[in-house]
């Protein structure tokens, strides 16, 4: 008798929020002992080829394998001293073999969870006297959170600026949490950009390209966080064109991404 393919899942869906049809929040609580990991860390999820698929996915150009894994990494957006489930930010890739199933989850369904955490993209190497600036695009932001959910709660002195990019002021997942940590914490500055101001009449706050307000010095006007790799390091993450244009400018600021005779000062996650 051949094993049932469902025995491959070890985790459950146990919370669902969806920010608009193409980015939901999904909540996963293992079967065993979570892993230990780093914010800023990604974790592995997976579905079997036979699970559904929501209606806005394009066909697929061969049928996935009913019973064969499809595992893809994502960013894990909860705190690491949360220990009863992991936390994904993720997007609609309608193309894509792995998120339109994942988009069809409900609470209560089964799922596969990686054994373990993986990534360099962590606070690790900053030293504890700089400030950390976080660049985002889209569900890029989901590392970011990871680390404001478990530093904002013993660090006090650092200073934290985020910076999040995306077309609709309904497309800035988790904006409410960002809003009420920057209310409660001194050290936490949040700014949230969109693009499309003329669909969105309704959001007050900065808009335009992420690239573009890093160079008309939004990040130093709204936080007071210099940008000087002598007192701060940048992380970036999400859109490729974002994170390509953010780290020329820093490198003219002296900013380095890579070891050379300058310490790294940008961290950049590449996951698209």
């Amino acid at each position: 008798m051949s094993p049932d393919p469902l025995s491959q899942y070890n985790a459950t869906v146990i919370g669902r929020e969806e920010i608009n049809p193409q980015l939901v929040i999904i909540r996963v609580r293992p079967d065993a002992a979570l892993f230990e990991f780093k914010p800023g860390q990604f974790g592995v999820l997976g579905l079997l080829g036979a699970a559904p698929r929501v209606a806005e996915a394009a066909p697929e150009d061969a049928p996935a394998q009913p019973d064969k894994l499809i595992r893809r990494a994502y960013s894990i957006a909860s705190s690491s001293v949360e220990r009863r489930y992991v936390e994904f930010y993720l997007t609609l890739i309608t193309s894509g073999q792995l998120t339109p199933r994942l988009f069809a989850l409900q609470h209560g369904d089964r799922v596969f969870l990686g054994p373990k955490a993986s990534g360099v993209f962590t606070l690790d190497r900053v030293a504890p006297d700089k400030a950390v600036i976080l660049i985002a695009t889209g569900t890029g932001l989901a590392p970011y959170i990871s680390m404001l959910r478990t530093m904002l709660m013993t660090e006090t002195q650092r200073r934290f600026v985020v910076l999040h990019g995306a077309r609709y002021g309904w497309d800035l997942g988790y904006r409410g949490e960002l809003e009420s940590l920057a209310r409660l914490r001194p050290n936490f500055t949040y700014i949230p950009s969109i693009t499309r101001p003329d669909q969105d009449p309704h959001f007050h706050g900065r808009t335009g390209r992420i690239q573009a307000l890093v160079e008309q010095g939004v990040v130093e006007a709204e936080s007071g966080v210099a940008l000087d790799p002598a007192r701060a390091e940048v992380f970036l993450c999400g859109n490729p064109e974002m994170v390509t244009l953010v780290k020329q400018m820093l490198e003219k600021k002296g900013f380095a991404a890579k070891n050379g005779q300058a310490p790294v000062t940008i961290h950049i996650e590449e996951y698209w």
